[in-house]
């Protein structure tokens, strides 16, 4: 049962040496990677022909963001299930390992299992609480969550809609649909926080709102907790866009 991991670049130079190794020390070598890359302008693509012993495949163009660039990894892996890795992510080394071990005891359509951002390690909800605009059963889309390549044929490809949130609105359609969700909780790795999606607090609120009301419904309760969510993560939001005025 082979896993495909897939890893969607952009001028990530800075980060992917880390990501490298993580790869290169997996107890279980039977994993294909797959890279896709967004054109870089850095030395991206030089790391990536460096890595040859675990790269299996990899493309270079330019895309439309990260849920185009893995929806065109999807389409060249051939594994069973993915996983998807940030440049800026890492895995422990029994990740791969404990990842297709969950998959073979639970033939689950979606696995996840902990990771840590930032210091505080994130498990998966058994639940979907109202208080959380995430997706249940799983810690992040990124590190921490094994998914079944053949569900694209039945949820479809990531939505382009939604350029920050597109996971969280596969997941949820995948919820909806009934598919076997399976947690196990031993942690797997480092979730990195550079991207859009944990930079972006405002965006990322604003579209997981939007996934939630298309699929669950109650627009009038996912509104009223949006403006909580903006309260309470005002202070983030005020420093991104401070930040945005910084750099142009």
């Amino acid at each position: 049962m082979r896993i495909s991991v897939l890893t969607a670049t952009y001028n990530a130079a800075e980060y992917l040496p880390k990501l490298i190794e993580s790869l290169r020390a997996q107890t279980d070598p039977d994993f294909e990677w797959i890279i896709v890359d967004g054109a870089s302008q850095d030395h991206t693509v030089a790391l990536i022909r460096a890595a040859d012993d675990i790269v299996a495949h990899w493309q270079s163009s330019p895309d439309f963001g990260i849920y185009h660039a893995l929806n065109k990894a999807i389409q060249m892996s051939t594994g069973v299930y993915y996983l998807v890795l940030g440049a800026d992510d890492s895995l422990y080394p029994t990740a791969i390992a404990d990842f297709r071990k969950a998959a073979l005891a639970s033939n689950a359509d979606i696995i996840s299992a902990p990771v840590c951002a930032n210091g505080i390690e994130i498990s998966p909800r058994r639940r979907i609480p109202w208080l959380t605009s995430s997706p249940p059963y799983v810690s992040c889309h990124s590190v921490g969550t094994l998914i079944r390549t053949e569900l694209h044929k039945e949820v479809g490809p990531y939505s382009r809609r939604f350029p920050i949130s597109a996971d969280t609105y596969f997941i949820l359609q995948a919820w909806k649909k009934g598919k076997q969700f399976h947690c196990f909780y031993k942690p797997v790795g480092i979730f990195g926080t550079g991207g859009t999606s944990s930079n972006d607090t405002l965006g990322g609120l604003c579209e997981s709102f939007r996934a939630n009301v298309e699929v669950r419904g109650y627009l009038l309760i996912h509104l009223f907790l949006l403006v909580l969510r903006i309260i309470k993560n005002s202070r983030r939001i005020g420093k991104a866009m401070i930040l945005r005025r910084e750099h142009g």
